[in-house]
């Protein structure tokens, strides 16, 4: 079977990597891909967003499964139009249709999915620029910090908290006055801030019943500490310390099996990934946020632990057989460290030269915003994010101190990355 992989990230990287390795696949495609994935398999010209040109390929090229990486295109629509055309509604495309997705297209869709169905997350209130006055008003009669969210996507970077209120309404001010982050914060939603540790925890969905995947933790902000300005993930660990088998018993019994029976109500046709974005508020967890896609930096320490064959995996998702498949997983740690580029996740050079020696050893090169320039033949950077090195221990403290030592020997001009991921486990 050919298959086609959108996107062009480490988690994009991490799928190829695992497909690979099934010896049943024919050709692997990824659409645009990077640098790391055309040694895995064919990069090709394609935006994941252009779905005529999607649709054109898959049939030029006999693919048989369509794996969306990013959530752009699942929250536009892709899924739909596969579902749509006589001639690829046969295609296995794994990610949920465009009305599962507004779990991660809309927090106003989210928080009012999670209220109906009961399931553990902050109280919220959403404003629009014609009730701006209101969400003022909202924000003096209630307590700091205040975490403000802007609707739709903004590639992670829409979540901002504010220490008082003067902050938070300049912080609203600019998110529906000076559109912030563009239509996606046309409406906001504020809401309480939850004081705890968070985990991210995934789920592969096929419409009828769900697999519990490896869980992990990443870590947003660019500078030591968890200070400064959210980023897409400066690393990631799996497993995590504090998910006990008690824990994840209520989020699986308070989050996730009332998710999976609502969207069954709802008669919401989900397969793919769920990704719960939760926060341990003293022993309960509660939803931060879902994603429709598997996470990145995380993803680059979940997959390496799975040991079952990938390809299967999704197509028991897409045959709605997932209850015939129980997910192995390896029981050693994972630890990421991702290299950025310096002035990530603001303004950033591109098209400096990466130099990855041979001898790296025991660990993972996942490569994320990278590209073969094709003037020089070198690889150079092309992105915030440039390479994840995800390694394994017997220990987390084991796993990352092999991803740092390799950390130090890639090189390209402006790598930052930080040194303290896992330091609050």
């Amino acid at each position: 079977m050919n298959i086609l992989l959108l996107g062009s990230g480490g988690r994009e990287h991490v799928i190829g990597w695992k497909i690979s390795q099934n010896p049943n696949v024919g050709k692997l495609f990824i659409a645009p891909g990077n640098a790391g994935t055309s040694g895995i398999g064919i990069n090709v010209e394609l935006s994941p967003n252009d779905f005529p040109s999607i649709r054109q390929f898959v049939l030029d090229n006999q693919i048989g499964m369509v794996i969306v990486g990013p959530e752009d295109p699942l929250v536009n629509g892709i899924h739909d139009f596969f579902l749509n055309d006589t001639q690829l509604k046969e295609v296995a495309v794994i990610g949920p249709v465009k009305q599962a997705a507004l779990l991660e297209g809309s927090k106003e869709f989210a928080k009012q999915f999670m209220n109906r169905h009961k399931i553990p997350t902050a109280a919220y209130q959403a404003f629009s620029k014609e009730t701006f006055s209101e969400g003022i008003a909202f924000i003096r009669k209630t307590k700091p910090p205040y975490v403000i969210k802007a609707d739709g996507l903004a590639a992670g970077k829409g979540v901002v908290i504010c220490s008082s209120a003067e902050e938070a309404e300049d912080e609203l001010y600019s998110m529906l006055m000076d559109s912030k982050f563009g239509t996606a914060s046309s409406r906001v939603v504020i809401e309480e801030f939850l004081k705890g540790i968070e985990v991210s925890v995934f789920v592969l969905c096929d419409g009828k019943t769900y697999k519990m995947l490896p869980e992990a933790k990443d870590y947003k902000k660019i500078k030591e500490g968890d200070q400064g300005l959210n980023t897409g993930g400066m690393g990631s660990v799996s497993p995590v310390s504090f998910a006990s088998k008690s824990f994840m018993e209520k989020v699986e019994k308070q989050i996730i099996i009332p998710t999976i029976e609502g969207l069954k109500q709802e008669k919401i046709d989900y397969r793919g990934f769920i990704f719960f974005g939760l926060i341990n508020v003293e022993g309960d967890p509660f939803v931060i946020e879902y994603n429709c896609r598997m996470g990145d930096p995380e993803a680059e320490s979940v997959i390496p632990r799975i040991k079952n064959d990938l390809v299967d995996l999704f197509q028991a998702v897409f045959d709605q057989q997932l209850s015939k498949v129980e997910i192995q997983t390896d029981p050693r740690f994972t630890g990421t460290v991702m290299l950025v580029s310096k002035g990530y996740p603001e303004q950033y050079e591109k098209g400096n030269v990466i130099s990855i020696p041979e001898e790296l050893i025991e660990s993972f090169i996942f490569h994320a915003g990278t590209k073969n320039d094709p003037n020089s033949g070198k690889i150079v950077t092309n992105g915030g994010r440039v390479i994840a090195i995800t390694s394994f221990g017997n220990t987390m403290k084991e796993a990352l101190e092999t991803s740092y030592m390799n950390a130090l020997k890639i090189e390209f001009e402006g790598k930052q990355y930080r040194k303290d991921i896992g330091f609050d486990l």
